[in-house]
Protein backbone atom coordinates (compact mmCIF):
# COMPACT_ATOMS: atom_id res chain seq x y z
CA UNK A 1 0.00 0.00 0.00
CA UNK A 2 1.18 3.54 -0.76
CA UNK A 3 -0.30 6.54 1.07
CA UNK A 4 0.84 10.02 2.20
CA UNK A 5 0.51 10.81 5.90
CA UNK A 6 -2.15 13.54 5.76
CA UNK A 7 -5.79 12.68 5.09
CA UNK A 8 -7.88 14.90 2.78
CA UNK A 9 -11.50 15.90 3.29
CA UNK A 10 -12.80 14.10 0.19
CA UNK A 11 -11.57 11.34 -2.09
CA UNK A 12 -12.83 9.49 -5.13
CA UNK A 13 -11.87 5.82 -5.50
CA UNK A 14 -10.91 4.19 -8.78
CA UNK A 15 -11.33 0.42 -8.60
CA UNK A 16 -9.30 -1.31 -11.32
CA UNK A 17 -9.89 -5.07 -11.61
CA UNK A 18 -7.76 -6.96 -14.11
CA UNK A 19 -6.45 -10.36 -15.11
CA UNK A 20 -4.19 -11.12 -12.17
CA UNK A 21 -4.86 -8.37 -9.69
CA UNK A 22 -7.00 -5.52 -8.40
CA UNK A 23 -5.87 -1.99 -7.62
CA UNK A 24 -7.98 0.27 -5.40
CA UNK A 25 -6.75 3.86 -5.56
CA UNK A 26 -8.15 6.83 -3.66
CA UNK A 27 -7.48 10.30 -5.09
CA UNK A 28 -8.06 13.77 -3.68
CA UNK A 29 -9.28 16.04 -6.49
CA UNK A 30 -7.06 19.05 -6.95
CA UNK A 31 -4.08 17.66 -5.06
CA UNK A 32 -1.36 15.02 -5.48
CA UNK A 33 -2.72 12.98 -2.54
CA UNK A 34 -3.41 9.38 -3.42
CA UNK A 35 -3.53 6.00 -1.73
CA UNK A 36 -3.17 2.69 -3.59
CA UNK A 37 -3.77 -0.88 -2.45
CA UNK A 38 -3.04 -3.91 -4.63
CA UNK A 39 -4.19 -7.51 -4.26
CA UNK A 40 -3.22 -10.30 -6.64
CA UNK A 41 -4.93 -13.55 -7.59
CA UNK A 42 -4.02 -16.38 -9.95
CA UNK A 43 -4.95 -16.90 -13.58
CA UNK A 44 -5.93 -20.56 -13.62
CA UNK A 45 -5.38 -23.07 -16.43
CA UNK A 46 -7.65 -26.08 -15.74
CA UNK A 47 -7.12 -27.52 -19.23
CA UNK A 48 -5.11 -26.73 -22.38
CA UNK A 49 -6.33 -23.51 -24.01
CA UNK A 50 -8.43 -22.62 -20.94
CA UNK A 51 -7.51 -19.58 -18.82
CA UNK A 52 -10.04 -18.73 -16.12
CA UNK A 53 -10.48 -16.91 -12.84
CA UNK A 54 -12.33 -18.14 -9.78
CA UNK A 55 -15.11 -15.58 -9.14
CA UNK A 56 -15.03 -16.10 -5.37
CA UNK A 57 -11.26 -15.60 -5.13
CA UNK A 58 -11.44 -12.55 -7.36
CA UNK A 59 -14.27 -10.89 -5.43
CA UNK A 60 -12.52 -11.58 -2.13
CA UNK A 61 -9.43 -9.78 -3.43
CA UNK A 62 -11.59 -6.86 -4.60
CA UNK A 63 -13.27 -6.70 -1.19
CA UNK A 64 -9.96 -6.74 0.69
CA UNK A 65 -8.27 -4.15 -1.54
CA UNK A 66 -11.22 -1.77 -1.39
CA UNK A 67 -11.61 -2.22 2.37
CA UNK A 68 -7.93 -1.49 3.00
CA UNK A 69 -8.01 1.54 0.72
CA UNK A 70 -11.08 2.92 2.50
CA UNK A 71 -9.48 2.30 5.88
CA UNK A 72 -6.28 4.06 4.81
CA UNK A 73 -8.35 7.09 3.81
CA UNK A 74 -10.32 7.01 7.05
CA UNK A 75 -11.43 10.52 7.91
CA UNK A 76 -12.05 11.44 4.29
CA UNK A 77 -15.48 11.31 2.69
CA UNK A 78 -15.55 8.84 -0.19
CA UNK A 79 -17.67 10.75 -2.72
CA UNK A 80 -17.89 7.77 -5.03
CA UNK A 81 -16.37 4.52 -6.25
CA UNK A 82 -15.84 4.22 -10.00
CA UNK A 83 -15.21 0.83 -11.56
CA UNK A 84 -12.81 -0.35 -14.25
CA UNK A 85 -12.74 -3.99 -15.36
CA UNK A 86 -10.85 -6.16 -17.79
CA UNK A 87 -12.58 -6.89 -21.08
CA UNK A 88 -13.80 -9.99 -22.94
CA UNK A 89 -14.60 -12.19 -19.93
CA UNK A 90 -17.63 -14.48 -19.82
CA UNK A 91 -19.38 -16.10 -16.87
CA UNK A 92 -22.72 -17.85 -16.59
CA UNK A 93 -24.91 -16.73 -13.67
CA UNK A 94 -28.12 -18.10 -12.23
CA UNK A 95 -31.19 -15.99 -11.46
CA UNK A 96 -29.67 -14.97 -8.11
CA UNK A 97 -26.40 -13.87 -9.68
CA UNK A 98 -24.45 -16.92 -8.49
CA UNK A 99 -21.69 -18.06 -10.87
CA UNK A 100 -22.30 -21.36 -12.65
CA UNK A 101 -18.90 -21.28 -14.35
CA UNK A 102 -15.48 -19.78 -13.72
CA UNK A 103 -14.88 -16.44 -15.36
CA UNK A 104 -13.56 -17.33 -18.80
CA UNK A 105 -10.94 -14.66 -19.54
CA UNK A 106 -9.72 -12.94 -22.69
CA UNK A 107 -6.74 -15.34 -22.75
CA UNK A 108 -8.96 -18.41 -23.03
CA UNK A 109 -8.73 -19.99 -26.51
CA UNK A 110 -11.27 -22.82 -26.23
CA UNK A 111 -13.43 -21.10 -28.84
CA UNK A 112 -10.75 -21.12 -31.55
CA UNK A 113 -12.78 -23.55 -33.70
CA UNK A 114 -15.87 -21.36 -33.47
CA UNK A 115 -13.83 -18.29 -34.45
CA UNK A 116 -12.22 -20.11 -37.36
CA UNK A 117 -15.63 -21.25 -38.65
CA UNK A 118 -16.89 -17.66 -38.72
CA UNK A 119 -13.86 -16.58 -40.73
CA UNK A 120 -14.28 -19.47 -43.16
CA UNK A 121 -17.97 -18.67 -43.61
CA UNK A 122 -17.17 -15.06 -44.52
CA UNK A 123 -19.19 -13.61 -41.63
CA UNK A 124 -16.24 -12.43 -39.55
CA UNK A 125 -15.50 -9.25 -41.49
CA UNK A 126 -19.12 -8.06 -41.41
CA UNK A 127 -19.33 -8.74 -37.67
CA UNK A 128 -16.12 -6.76 -37.13
CA UNK A 129 -17.46 -3.83 -39.15
CA UNK A 130 -20.71 -3.80 -37.18
CA UNK A 131 -19.34 -4.35 -33.66
CA UNK A 132 -15.75 -3.07 -33.78
CA UNK A 133 -14.43 -6.38 -32.41
CA UNK A 134 -12.35 -8.71 -34.59
CA UNK A 135 -13.71 -12.26 -34.52
CA UNK A 136 -11.32 -14.20 -32.30
CA UNK A 137 -11.42 -16.80 -29.55
CA UNK A 138 -11.07 -13.98 -26.98
CA UNK A 139 -14.49 -12.50 -27.67
CA UNK A 140 -17.60 -13.39 -25.67
CA UNK A 141 -19.43 -13.92 -28.96
CA UNK A 142 -17.28 -16.95 -29.84
CA UNK A 143 -17.19 -18.16 -26.23
CA UNK A 144 -20.99 -18.21 -26.18
CA UNK A 145 -21.00 -20.34 -29.31
CA UNK A 146 -18.57 -22.72 -27.60
CA UNK A 147 -20.82 -23.15 -24.56
CA UNK A 148 -23.85 -23.74 -26.78
CA UNK A 149 -21.95 -26.47 -28.62
CA UNK A 150 -20.09 -28.11 -25.72
CA UNK A 151 -22.10 -27.42 -22.54
CA UNK A 152 -25.76 -27.47 -23.68
CA UNK A 153 -27.19 -28.25 -20.21
CA UNK A 154 -25.26 -25.40 -18.63
CA UNK A 155 -26.18 -23.22 -21.58
CA UNK A 156 -29.86 -23.73 -20.88
CA UNK A 157 -29.49 -23.35 -17.09
CA UNK A 158 -27.83 -19.92 -17.17
CA UNK A 159 -30.14 -16.97 -16.53
CA UNK A 160 -27.45 -14.41 -17.38
CA UNK A 161 -24.36 -14.43 -19.55
CA UNK A 162 -22.15 -11.71 -18.13
CA UNK A 163 -18.54 -10.57 -17.83
CA UNK A 164 -16.17 -9.27 -15.18
CA UNK A 165 -17.73 -5.79 -15.02
CA UNK A 166 -21.24 -7.19 -14.54
CA UNK A 167 -19.99 -9.54 -11.80
CA UNK A 168 -18.46 -6.58 -9.97
CA UNK A 169 -21.52 -4.37 -10.32
CA UNK A 170 -23.78 -7.16 -9.08
CA UNK A 171 -21.62 -7.56 -5.97
CA UNK A 172 -21.35 -3.82 -5.37
CA UNK A 173 -24.91 -2.72 -6.13
CA UNK A 174 -27.18 -5.72 -6.66
CA UNK A 175 -27.94 -4.46 -10.19
CA UNK A 176 -27.50 -6.75 -13.20
CA UNK A 177 -26.36 -4.23 -15.83
CA UNK A 178 -23.45 -3.68 -18.16
CA UNK A 179 -22.20 -0.43 -19.63
CA UNK A 180 -21.44 0.83 -23.11
CA UNK A 181 -17.67 0.39 -22.89
CA UNK A 182 -17.59 -3.21 -21.66
CA UNK A 183 -20.48 -4.12 -23.96
CA UNK A 184 -18.52 -2.73 -26.92
CA UNK A 185 -15.85 -5.36 -26.27
CA UNK A 186 -18.17 -8.37 -26.46
CA UNK A 187 -18.47 -8.54 -30.23
CA UNK A 188 -22.25 -8.26 -29.85
CA UNK A 189 -22.87 -4.50 -29.56
CA UNK A 190 -23.93 -2.50 -32.60
CA UNK A 191 -21.62 0.53 -32.52
CA UNK A 192 -24.11 2.70 -34.37
CA UNK A 193 -27.22 2.04 -32.28
CA UNK A 194 -25.30 1.43 -29.01
CA UNK A 195 -27.58 -1.58 -28.38
CA UNK A 196 -27.16 -5.33 -28.67
CA UNK A 197 -26.83 -6.20 -32.36
CA UNK A 198 -29.60 -8.48 -33.57
CA UNK A 199 -27.27 -10.09 -36.11
CA UNK A 200 -24.37 -10.62 -33.70
CA UNK A 201 -26.59 -11.97 -30.93
CA UNK A 202 -28.10 -14.38 -33.43
CA UNK A 203 -24.61 -15.59 -34.37
CA UNK A 204 -23.77 -16.02 -30.68
CA UNK A 205 -26.95 -18.06 -30.31
CA UNK A 206 -28.11 -16.30 -27.14
CA UNK A 207 -31.45 -14.65 -26.37
CA UNK A 208 -30.96 -10.88 -25.89
CA UNK A 209 -32.87 -10.97 -22.60
CA UNK A 210 -30.11 -13.18 -21.17
CA UNK A 211 -27.61 -10.35 -21.68
CA UNK A 212 -27.51 -7.49 -19.14
CA UNK A 213 -29.09 -4.17 -20.14
CA UNK A 214 -26.60 -1.61 -21.48
CA UNK A 215 -26.34 1.71 -19.57
CA UNK A 216 -24.08 4.74 -19.98
CA UNK A 217 -20.58 4.57 -18.51
CA UNK A 218 -21.55 7.51 -16.28
CA UNK A 219 -24.57 5.74 -14.76
CA UNK A 220 -24.64 5.67 -10.95
CA UNK A 221 -26.12 3.10 -8.54
CA UNK A 222 -26.08 3.06 -4.73
CA UNK A 223 -23.68 0.77 -2.88
CA UNK A 224 -25.61 -2.22 -1.54
CA UNK A 225 -25.72 -3.05 2.16
CA UNK A 226 -23.70 -6.27 1.90
CA UNK A 227 -20.77 -4.72 0.03
CA UNK A 228 -20.94 -1.58 2.19
CA UNK A 229 -20.50 -3.65 5.32
CA UNK A 230 -17.62 -5.59 3.78
CA UNK A 231 -15.58 -2.53 2.79
CA UNK A 232 -16.50 -0.02 5.48
CA UNK A 233 -18.45 2.50 3.40
CA UNK A 234 -21.92 3.92 4.03
CA UNK A 235 -24.83 2.18 2.36
CA UNK A 236 -25.82 4.17 -0.70
CA UNK A 237 -22.33 5.48 -1.50
CA UNK A 238 -22.44 6.34 -5.23
CA UNK A 239 -21.01 3.60 -7.46
CA UNK A 240 -20.21 4.83 -10.96
CA UNK A 241 -20.43 1.89 -13.36
CA UNK A 242 -17.36 3.20 -15.20
CA UNK A 243 -15.83 1.76 -18.35
CA UNK A 244 -13.52 -0.99 -19.54
CA UNK A 245 -9.86 -0.92 -18.57
CA UNK A 246 -8.49 -0.25 -22.06
CA UNK A 247 -10.33 3.00 -22.80
CA UNK A 248 -9.88 4.14 -19.21
CA UNK A 249 -6.14 3.71 -19.63
CA UNK A 250 -6.21 6.43 -22.27
CA UNK A 251 -8.14 8.75 -19.97
CA UNK A 252 -5.80 8.05 -17.06
CA UNK A 253 -2.69 8.85 -19.08
CA UNK A 254 -4.09 11.89 -20.86
CA UNK A 255 -4.02 10.15 -24.25
CA UNK A 256 -7.20 11.76 -25.59
CA UNK A 257 -5.74 14.15 -28.16
CA UNK A 258 -5.18 13.47 -31.88
CA UNK A 259 -1.82 11.80 -32.49
CA UNK A 260 -1.37 10.72 -28.87
CA UNK A 261 -1.42 6.96 -28.30
CA UNK A 262 -1.99 5.34 -24.94
CA UNK A 263 0.14 2.27 -24.35
CA UNK A 264 -0.46 -0.10 -21.46
CA UNK A 265 1.69 -3.05 -20.53
CA UNK A 266 0.69 -5.33 -17.70
CA UNK A 267 -0.19 -9.01 -17.97
CA UNK A 268 -1.14 -8.26 -21.58
CA UNK A 269 -0.49 -5.15 -23.61
CA UNK A 270 -2.44 -2.69 -25.74
CA UNK A 271 -2.07 0.46 -27.81
CA UNK A 272 -5.07 2.75 -28.29
CA UNK A 273 -5.87 6.19 -29.69
CA UNK A 274 -8.99 8.26 -28.98
CA UNK A 275 -11.42 9.11 -31.78
CA UNK A 276 -14.73 10.97 -31.69
CA UNK A 277 -16.80 8.27 -33.39
CA UNK A 278 -16.71 4.51 -33.99
CA UNK A 279 -13.93 3.71 -36.46
CA UNK A 280 -12.93 0.42 -38.08
CA UNK A 281 -9.71 0.32 -40.12
CA UNK A 282 -9.86 -0.84 -43.71
CA UNK A 283 -7.51 -3.77 -43.07
CA UNK A 284 -9.71 -5.14 -40.29
CA UNK A 285 -6.83 -5.49 -37.81
CA UNK A 286 -7.82 -2.99 -35.10
CA UNK A 287 -10.57 -2.92 -32.50
CA UNK A 288 -12.86 -0.01 -31.60
CA UNK A 289 -14.28 0.33 -28.06
CA UNK A 290 -16.24 3.06 -26.29
CA UNK A 291 -15.12 5.23 -23.39
CA UNK A 292 -18.29 7.33 -23.41
CA UNK A 293 -20.96 7.81 -26.02
CA UNK A 294 -18.85 10.56 -27.62
CA UNK A 295 -15.31 9.21 -27.09
CA UNK A 296 -14.11 5.91 -28.55
CA UNK A 297 -10.68 4.32 -28.77
CA UNK A 298 -9.24 2.43 -31.72
CA UNK A 299 -6.23 0.15 -31.38
CA UNK A 300 -5.02 -3.35 -30.76
CA UNK A 301 -4.05 -5.66 -27.93
CA UNK A 302 -1.42 -8.36 -27.54
CA UNK A 303 -2.08 -11.35 -25.31
CA UNK A 304 1.57 -11.77 -24.40
CA UNK A 305 2.72 -8.82 -22.33
CA UNK A 306 4.33 -8.93 -18.92
CA UNK A 307 2.94 -12.45 -18.53
CA UNK A 308 5.87 -13.63 -20.64
CA UNK A 309 8.07 -13.17 -17.56
CA UNK A 310 5.86 -15.47 -15.48
CA UNK A 311 6.12 -18.09 -18.22
CA UNK A 312 9.91 -17.73 -18.29
CA UNK A 313 10.05 -18.06 -14.52
CA UNK A 314 8.22 -21.37 -14.65
CA UNK A 315 10.00 -22.81 -17.67
CA UNK A 316 13.63 -21.72 -17.64
CA UNK A 317 14.07 -20.35 -14.12
CA UNK A 318 12.09 -22.52 -11.65
CA UNK A 319 15.15 -22.45 -9.39
CA UNK A 320 14.92 -18.69 -8.88
CA UNK A 321 12.94 -18.03 -5.70
CA UNK A 322 14.04 -14.68 -4.26
CA UNK A 323 13.57 -13.98 -0.58
CA UNK A 324 11.40 -10.94 -1.29
CA UNK A 325 9.06 -13.00 -3.48
CA UNK A 326 9.52 -10.77 -6.55
CA UNK A 327 10.20 -13.46 -9.15
CA UNK A 328 9.55 -11.11 -12.06
CA UNK A 329 12.39 -8.80 -11.03
CA UNK A 330 14.71 -11.72 -10.33
CA UNK A 331 14.06 -13.32 -13.73
CA UNK A 332 14.47 -10.02 -15.56
CA UNK A 333 17.76 -9.51 -13.75
CA UNK A 334 19.11 -12.49 -15.67
CA UNK A 335 19.20 -10.21 -18.72
CA UNK A 336 21.62 -7.77 -17.07
CA UNK A 337 24.66 -7.51 -19.30
CA UNK A 338 22.95 -8.96 -22.40
CA UNK A 339 23.28 -6.38 -25.20
CA UNK A 340 20.34 -4.93 -27.13
CA UNK A 341 19.39 -7.35 -29.88
CA UNK A 342 20.25 -10.32 -27.64
CA UNK A 343 23.23 -11.28 -29.81
CA UNK A 344 21.00 -12.22 -32.73
CA UNK A 345 18.33 -14.10 -30.76
CA UNK A 346 14.75 -13.15 -31.60
CA UNK A 347 11.58 -14.30 -29.85
CA UNK A 348 8.10 -14.35 -31.33
CA UNK A 349 6.28 -14.28 -27.98
CA UNK A 350 3.07 -16.13 -28.79
CA UNK A 351 2.88 -18.42 -25.75
CA UNK A 352 -0.72 -17.33 -25.19
CA UNK A 353 -3.11 -17.25 -28.19
CA UNK A 354 -2.23 -14.01 -29.90
CA UNK A 355 -4.56 -11.18 -30.76
CA UNK A 356 -3.66 -8.06 -32.76
CA UNK A 357 -2.65 -7.52 -35.42
CA UNK A 358 -2.84 -11.08 -36.78
CA UNK A 359 -5.80 -12.29 -34.65
CA UNK A 360 -4.53 -15.87 -34.99
CA UNK A 361 -4.89 -18.00 -31.84
CA UNK A 362 -3.11 -20.89 -33.58
CA UNK A 363 0.12 -18.99 -34.20
CA UNK A 364 2.85 -20.60 -32.05
CA UNK A 365 5.67 -18.79 -30.35
CA UNK A 366 9.29 -19.37 -31.33
CA UNK A 367 12.88 -18.47 -30.59
CA UNK A 368 14.76 -17.81 -33.83
CA UNK A 369 18.54 -17.66 -34.14
CA UNK A 370 19.28 -19.74 -31.04
CA UNK A 371 22.99 -20.58 -30.61
CA UNK A 372 25.04 -22.47 -28.04
CA UNK A 373 26.48 -19.24 -26.67
CA UNK A 374 23.06 -17.93 -25.72
CA UNK A 375 22.19 -18.04 -22.02
CA UNK A 376 19.06 -17.77 -19.94
CA UNK A 377 19.66 -14.05 -19.89
CA UNK A 378 19.49 -13.94 -23.68
CA UNK A 379 16.20 -15.83 -23.61
CA UNK A 380 14.80 -13.31 -21.15
CA UNK A 381 15.95 -10.21 -23.01
CA UNK A 382 14.78 -11.58 -26.35
CA UNK A 383 11.33 -12.17 -24.85
CA UNK A 384 11.09 -8.58 -23.62
CA UNK A 385 12.27 -7.32 -26.99
CA UNK A 386 9.75 -9.56 -28.76
CA UNK A 387 6.83 -8.20 -26.76
CA UNK A 388 7.92 -4.60 -27.34
CA UNK A 389 8.30 -5.30 -31.07
CA UNK A 390 4.67 -6.45 -31.17
CA UNK A 391 3.64 -3.20 -29.49
CA UNK A 392 5.54 -1.27 -32.17
CA UNK A 393 3.56 -3.09 -34.86
CA UNK A 394 0.37 -1.83 -33.22
CA UNK A 395 1.67 1.75 -33.11
CA UNK A 396 2.46 1.55 -36.80
CA UNK A 397 -1.03 0.19 -37.45
CA UNK A 398 -2.58 3.21 -35.76
CA UNK A 399 -0.75 5.43 -38.23
CA UNK A 400 -3.30 4.26 -40.80
CA UNK A 401 -6.02 5.94 -38.72
CA UNK A 402 -4.03 9.06 -37.79
CA UNK A 403 -0.27 9.64 -37.46
CA UNK A 404 0.98 8.76 -33.96
CA UNK A 405 3.36 11.47 -32.76
CA UNK A 406 3.75 10.63 -29.05
CA UNK A 407 3.04 7.74 -26.70
CA UNK A 408 1.74 7.88 -23.12
CA UNK A 409 2.66 4.63 -21.36
CA UNK A 410 1.45 3.01 -18.17
CA UNK A 411 1.38 -0.43 -16.60
CA UNK A 412 3.01 -2.58 -13.96
CA UNK A 413 5.67 -3.93 -16.32
CA UNK A 414 7.29 -0.50 -16.49
CA UNK A 415 8.28 -0.77 -12.85
CA UNK A 416 11.36 -2.58 -14.19
CA UNK A 417 14.00 -0.64 -16.12
CA UNK A 418 14.43 -3.19 -18.90
CA UNK A 419 10.79 -2.85 -19.98
CA UNK A 420 11.05 0.96 -19.90
CA UNK A 421 14.29 1.11 -21.84
CA UNK A 422 13.39 -1.43 -24.51
CA UNK A 423 9.89 -0.06 -25.11
CA UNK A 424 11.19 3.50 -25.42
CA UNK A 425 13.87 2.42 -27.89
CA UNK A 426 11.46 0.32 -29.96
CA UNK A 427 8.47 2.70 -30.01
CA UNK A 428 9.77 4.99 -32.75
CA UNK A 429 8.12 8.01 -31.11
CA UNK A 430 8.77 9.89 -27.84
CA UNK A 431 7.45 7.74 -24.99
CA UNK A 432 6.29 9.42 -21.78
CA UNK A 433 5.86 7.20 -18.75
CA UNK A 434 3.02 7.85 -16.30
CA UNK A 435 3.52 6.99 -12.64
CA UNK A 436 2.22 3.79 -11.06
CA UNK A 437 -0.93 5.29 -9.54
CA UNK A 438 -2.01 6.73 -12.86
CA UNK A 439 -3.34 4.81 -15.79
CA UNK A 440 -6.52 2.83 -15.50
CA UNK A 441 -7.34 3.40 -11.82
CA UNK A 442 -6.92 7.13 -12.30
CA UNK A 443 -9.00 6.98 -15.46
CA UNK A 444 -11.79 5.28 -13.53
CA UNK A 445 -11.63 7.96 -10.84
CA UNK A 446 -11.70 10.73 -13.45
CA UNK A 447 -14.75 9.25 -15.17
CA UNK A 448 -16.30 9.06 -11.71
CA UNK A 449 -15.79 12.79 -11.16
CA UNK A 450 -17.52 13.51 -14.47
CA UNK A 451 -20.43 11.22 -13.61
CA UNK A 452 -20.81 12.73 -10.15
CA UNK A 453 -21.08 16.24 -11.60
CA UNK A 454 -17.76 17.33 -10.11
CA UNK A 455 -16.13 18.03 -13.48
CA UNK A 456 -17.57 19.55 -16.68
CA UNK A 457 -15.52 17.37 -19.04
CA UNK A 458 -13.22 14.37 -19.18
CA UNK A 459 -10.22 16.66 -19.66
CA UNK A 460 -11.12 18.70 -16.57
CA UNK A 461 -11.77 15.55 -14.53
CA UNK A 462 -8.37 14.07 -15.35
CA UNK A 463 -6.70 17.44 -14.78
CA UNK A 464 -8.16 17.52 -11.24
CA UNK A 465 -6.27 14.27 -10.62
CA UNK A 466 -2.99 15.59 -11.97
CA UNK A 467 -3.13 14.45 -15.59
CA UNK A 468 -2.12 17.11 -18.09
CA UNK A 469 -2.53 17.28 -21.84
CA UNK A 470 1.18 18.11 -21.88
CA UNK A 471 3.57 15.54 -20.37
CA UNK A 472 4.84 16.40 -16.91
CA UNK A 473 8.44 15.52 -17.71
CA UNK A 474 10.75 14.53 -20.54
CA UNK A 475 10.32 11.32 -22.54
CA UNK A 476 12.23 8.20 -21.58
CA UNK A 477 15.79 8.67 -22.81
CA UNK A 478 16.97 6.45 -25.65
CA UNK A 479 20.36 5.68 -27.19
CA UNK A 480 20.29 6.25 -30.99
CA UNK A 481 22.57 3.25 -31.49
CA UNK A 482 20.11 1.03 -29.62
CA UNK A 483 17.22 2.43 -31.66
CA UNK A 484 19.09 1.53 -34.85
CA UNK A 485 19.68 -2.01 -33.58
CA UNK A 486 16.00 -2.53 -32.93
CA UNK A 487 15.04 -1.12 -36.31
CA UNK A 488 17.18 -3.83 -37.94
CA UNK A 489 15.60 -6.53 -35.79
CA UNK A 490 12.10 -5.24 -36.56
CA UNK A 491 12.72 -5.40 -40.31
CA UNK A 492 13.39 -9.15 -40.08
CA UNK A 493 10.57 -10.06 -37.67
CA UNK A 494 7.70 -9.58 -40.15
CA UNK A 495 9.15 -12.23 -42.44
CA UNK A 496 9.60 -14.61 -39.52
CA UNK A 497 5.96 -14.16 -38.51
CA UNK A 498 4.76 -14.82 -42.05
CA UNK A 499 6.81 -18.02 -42.29
CA UNK A 500 5.64 -19.15 -38.87
CA UNK A 501 2.02 -18.50 -39.79
CA UNK A 502 2.35 -20.58 -42.96
CA UNK A 503 4.00 -23.41 -41.01
CA UNK A 504 1.23 -23.36 -38.41
CA UNK A 505 -1.40 -23.58 -41.15
CA UNK A 506 0.35 -26.59 -42.70
CA UNK A 507 0.51 -28.37 -39.34
CA UNK A 508 -3.14 -27.57 -38.67
CA UNK A 509 -4.19 -29.11 -42.00
CA UNK A 510 -2.49 -32.44 -41.22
Amino acid sequence: MTRPDSIPAEVVVGLDVGTTGVKASAFEPGSPWRCTVVREYPLLQPAPDQYVQDPGTLLAAVRDALAECVAAASGAEVVGVSVSAGMHGLVALDADGRPLTPLVTWADARARTEARALHQSGRARELHSRTGVPVHSMSPLTKLRWFAHHEPDLWRAARWWAGLKELLLWWLTGEMVTELSSASGTGMLDMTSRTWSREAVEVAGVDPDRLPPVVATTAIYPLAAGAAGDVGLPVGTPVVVGAADGPLGNLGTGALSPGVAGLSLGTSGAVRMAVDRPTVDADGTLFCYALTDDVWVVGGAVSNGGSIVRWLADTIAPDIRPADGDRDAAVLALADGVPPGSDGLVMLPYVLPERAPLWDPDLPGAYVGLRRAHTRGHLVRAAVEGVCAQMRVLLDGLDRVAPVTTVRATGGAFGNAIWRDVMAAVAGRPLYLEDGAGGTALGAAALGLLALGRAPSLADASAQLGVSVDPAGPPVAVDPAVVATYEQVRDSVSGMVANLSRAAQMIDRR
